[in-house]
């Protein structure tokens, strides 16, 4: 079995779930006004934050892969302008370029993890307030914990 095979899994269950939540964020109303940044996400900037989320810690696990010395330097405070500006501009898009990103990312970063073996996993990162962490607990984490906490978030938001 892969070595992230749990996480994995919780990722694809997770994406089963928002699957499932499509026809209630389809119906539910378009984003407010106002930007996100002051209140609680709604369904459709929640999903545009997961969208952008999985690419993003792809990519902070494929730093600390290519770098030479360890702990490396890696993630982002949740006030990161990037992240609020990307929210911001794709929570208006149509739900199904929303969906359609979810499955095409998710399905990248799956497919990437399941390449790892143990040494890869155990490679170290050093985050801001997390200190240091291995891909592994990234993996564990900033992608399933993640996504599972932005499940529940939709899930809420929708009722």
């Amino acid at each position: 079995m892969a070595t992230l095979y749990p996480e994995v899994e919780r990722l694809r269950v997770a994406r089963d779930r928002l699957v499932r939540l499509r026809a209630k964020v389809e119906m539910s109303p378009p984003a407010p006004e106002d930007l996100p940044r002051s209140r609680e996400w709604v369904a459709r900037e929640s999903l545009a934050h997961v969208d952008e989320m999985l690419p993003y810690w792809l990519g902070e696990i494929e730093r600390i892969l290519a770098a030479q010395m360890e702990p490396v330097p890696f993630g982002r405070a949740p006030t990161d302008l990037i992240r609020l500006l990307t929210v911001d501009r794709d929570r208006s898009l149509p739900v199904s370029e929303l969906y359609f990103r979810l499955d095409f990312h998710l399905e990248r970063v799956v497919r990437r993890l399941l390449e790892l073996d143990d040494r890869q996993c155990a490679r170290r990162g050093s985050h801001k307030t997390k200190g240091e962490m291995t891909i592994k607990q990234i993996a564990d984490e900033m992608l399933a914990d993640h996504i599972e906490e932005h499940c529940n978030q939709m899930a809420a938001s929708l009722e």
